[in-house]
């Protein structure tokens, strides 16, 4: 069958919001940039911490929560809801809310204007997952053919609201003097891990999912609901893997330890699932989509291992001593398994170009950087824990492959304004070439 190419379908009057959540992607790491420069030649005019709140503030809330909720938006609502002036609204207020972020952290830190902007945004965030279950649920088609993704997509809305309640805790904790106590930092955390394993997570299933029952793609639907449910359930106490670095009870151990068990079993299951039909799904995306889906899966699985590993006492003290193991792992999550993941998702649909010269030099420059860097923070760990102090020039080492983080996503940026997409009601031929051509390909592989 022919290899599905990136221009079919064109979400057209979402192209500004979608280039405005890429043009925050560049945002970000330009500050990454800074901060790391500061390691390199310490800015007077910058306070390392407050810089680090905008930055990742902007990288959690104004890159990926958007791209998100207009992948969720064009997976699940027909073009007369998602169209609707109230999504639109909702989509310019939270990332109004992320632009008073990222001008009142770099000043303040958590102060007066930027916690009532994190607010905002929170409250906004309520108003979607409320106004979208509702039209969602209200299409036949998610409790028929997308009935597991759409498990998923909920459960991700449910986690999404659920991290709310650790920005909610932190007026009490601060105002009752416990700042900087381990109740606050576990608040933090609870917020991390609901957000990036939770909502994060689960609306990346989901959109795996979808495309297997969009273009029917045949997968055993009892495995996929119990690995939905073993992650789901799991999701809940692998939150205690967050609070091992106050060396709590052994039971917390253990419960944490069992949670992130149950993940290593499920991702077992995922990949059982998965490898019998990974030619159908590779075929869906064209070569540098199917790059990325490739990286964002290792990213997964090294992601679920890592976890596992801070169950053990030593590794979770380890973990917690050495940061550049957590801002790897960090970057690792939200880079190279979720971004990585939308973007090749978005170019299977369409809606972003990877064909273009300037598009496929960005991105491998971005891919390339992200995997240096990553290389670096993790090898540095590694020397410090083997006692060999630092990897000589670590600093400058680091500053200079990241360089390439900001240029390549620009890049790639400028030849999102120019790539015009395919209007998906000029095309519907197309889409349904693909499905059955996926089947012919299914029923050739069965002979």
């Amino acid at each position: 069958m022919q290899r599905n190419t990136d221009a079919h379908i064109t979400p057209a009057p979402w192209r500004l919001p979608l280039l405005s959540a890429l043009l925050s992607l560049a945002v970000i790491a330009l500050l990454g940039l800074l901060l790391r420069w500061t390691f390199v030649s310490p800015v007077a005019w910058v306070n390392y911490k407050f810089l680090l709140h905008a930055h990742s503030h902007v990288a959690l809330l104004g890159w990926l929560y958007p791209v998100l909720f207009i992948a969720l938006l064009h997976a699940y609502l027909p073009p007369e809801i998602r169209n609707k002036k109230v999504y639109f609204r909702q989509f310019w207020l939270a990332q109004a809310a992320v632009l008073g972020m990222l001008l009142s952290f770099p000043v303040q830190g958590y102060a007066a204007v930027s916690i009532t902007f994190s607010t905002v945004h929170i409250l906004l965030s309520y108003w979607f997952i409320l106004r979208f279950l509702k039209d969602a649920r209200a299409q036949p088609i998610n409790s028929k053919k997308h009935s597991l993704s759409f498990r998923f997509v909920k459960a991700a809305l449910f986690f999404l609201a659920l991290s709310s309640l650790g920005p909610w805790a932190m007026g009490p904790i601060m105002a009752t003097g416990h700042s900087g106590t381990a109740l606050y930092y576990n608040a933090i955390y609870f917020y991390l891990h609901f957000l990036y394993n939770g909502w994060f997570t689960f609306a990346v299933l989901g959109l795996l999912f979808w495309l297997l029952e969009k273009y029917s793609i045949s997968f055993n639907r009892k495995h996929g609901l119990l690995f939905f449910r073993l992650m789901f359930w799991a999701c809940l106490p692998a939150y205690l893997l967050s609070v091992l670095w106050v060396k709590p009870d052994a039971i917390v151990y253990m419960l944490g330890g069992a949670a992130a068990l149950t993940q290593v079993l499920a991702l077992a299951l995922l990949l059982w699932q998965l490898w019998p039909i990974r030619k159908q799904v590779r075929t869906l995306f064209s070569g540098w989509g199917s790059g990325l889906l490739i990286l964002s899966a290792l990213a997964f699985i090294l992601k679920t291992l890592m976890q596992f590993s801070t169950a053990f006492p030593y590794m979770a003290n380890l973990a917690y001593n050495i940061r550049h193991f957590i801002i790897g792992y960090l970057h690792l999550v939200l880079i190279g398994f979720v971004s990585f993941f939308i973007l090749a998702w978005l170019a299977q649909q369409g809606w972003l170009s990877l064909r273009q010269r300037f598009s496929r030099c960005g991105i491998s420059l971005f891919i390339l950087a992200f995997v240096g860097s990553e290389a670096l923070l993790f090898g540095q760990g590694l020397f410090y824990w083997l006692g060999l102090g630092a990897i000589p020039g670590y600093n400058e080492l680091l500053f200079g492959i990241s360089v390439f983080l900001p240029v390549g996503i620009l890049l790639f940026f400028a030849a999102q304004i120019w790539h015009r997409p395919t209007d998906a009601k000029a095309c519907p031929e197309a889409l349904q070439g693909i499905g059955e051509g996926l089947k012919s390909y299914a029923a050739a592989e069965k002979h």
